[in-house]
């Protein structure tokens, strides 16, 4: 998690695939301006809660990594990676003090399969590594409704790199997250049924004080309005609800920061304004276990859809986490 000394940081986008169905398509480019591939070298390796790579592609320039033989999927269906900042190369979308990277040529190809009962969305963490381990970047892809007994084929691009870095030459998958297709944060630019988007930022830390940030916003049609605090429900990496943590009403017990205890008020939101909230908790560990909760299930007020962000919270033994009151955003 990224830690800086903001209140409720500005959203990361990273909902960044879609999927196709009962279709497939040519996979993702390495991007404007990459080098040539030479042909993807197969990964064996076991996969990790349905999400397998399957082939890692370097510049022709690189020196070959170890061939293994790989199996190959077949009737799956296809998801590939939208734009980010900086692929294009244009000036005007190269994140600042980035811009004198070069665009690394480096992909791996990965496939994603629900082995499950129900319609699931995949958040996955690729790492890329040098032939010792060192970490050369992560990515994270987002693979949207995965059908039950289907498969869904990805490529995930290392993207823009500093100049000299040291080669990569593995890719790993770090990280598995999946929760109901139906109760998934909404991709950036497309709006659900409901006519709001809530999502979750990366969040800020200080001194083992945490606070995350939600966001909700009127993507519809008509006004929407709010007037209280989220409904939180706590869940484990199964989904099921985590008992024993007192969640309450501002930083009561957590902490005293500026806004987080306003009281709530009446907010209207038209068509494409927003409202804020946030979470905040102390990762303090005493007596007791730790308490590690992944996911927070929320209703936006009563009878709202409810959607489940992964914030995962290191609630250690404090047993409590403060919400703060829907607020305007500026």
């Amino acid at each position: 998690m990224r830690r800086s000394a903001s209140f409720l940081p500005a959203l990361a986008a990273v909902l960044l695939l879609t999927t196709a169905c009962g279709t497939e398509h040519p996979g993702t480019g390495a991007g404007a301006g990459a080098s040539a591939t030479a042909p993807g070298i197969p990964v064996t390796d076991p996969p990790v809660d349905g999400v397998r790579i399957t082939a890692l592609n370097l510049p022709t320039a690189s020196p070959s990594a170890e061939p293994s033989d790989g199996p190959s999927g077949i009737g799956s269906v296809h998801a590939d990676r939208l734009p980010r900042p900086g692929d294009s190369g244009r000036p005007d979308e190269i994140p600042a003090g980035t811009e004198n990277f070069v665009d690394s040529g480096i992909s791996a190809a990965y496939e994603v399969t629900n082995d499950g009962q129900e319609t699931l969305t995949y958040t996955v963490l690729f790492t890329f590594t040098t032939s010792t381990g060192e970490v050369m970047g992560n990515q994270r892809e987002t693979v949207r409704a995965v059908a039950p007994g289907r498969t869904v084929r990805g490529t995930v691009l290392l993207g823009r790199v500093p100049p000299g870095m040291p080669e990569v030459r593995k890719v790993k998958v770090s990280e598995v997250t999946t929760v109901p297709a139906d109760e998934a944060p909404a991709e950036t630019g497309t709006c659900p049924a409901s006519g709001i988007r809530v999502t979750a930022d990366d969040g800020d830390a200080a001194m083992g004080l945490r606070v995350v940030g939600l966001r909700l916003e009127n993507c519809g049609t008509r006004d929407y309005s709010l007037d209280g605090y989220p409904g939180l429900t706590l869940l484990d990496e199964d989904l099921e609800p985590v008992d024993g943590i007192d969640v309450v009403h501002g930083g009561a017990g957590v902490a005293l920061v500026t806004g987080f205890d306003d009281p709530p008020r009446p907010v209207t939101l038209k068509p494409g304004e927003y409202a804020t909230s946030g979470l905040m908790w102390r990762n303090t560990t005493g007596g007791g276990t730790a308490v590690n909760v992944p996911h927070v299930r929320v209703h936006a007020k009563p009878g709202a859809a409810p959607v489940i962000v992964t914030p995962r919270l290191d609630l250690g033994t404090t047993g409590k986490l403060g919400v703060s009151a829907w607020k305007r955003g500026e």
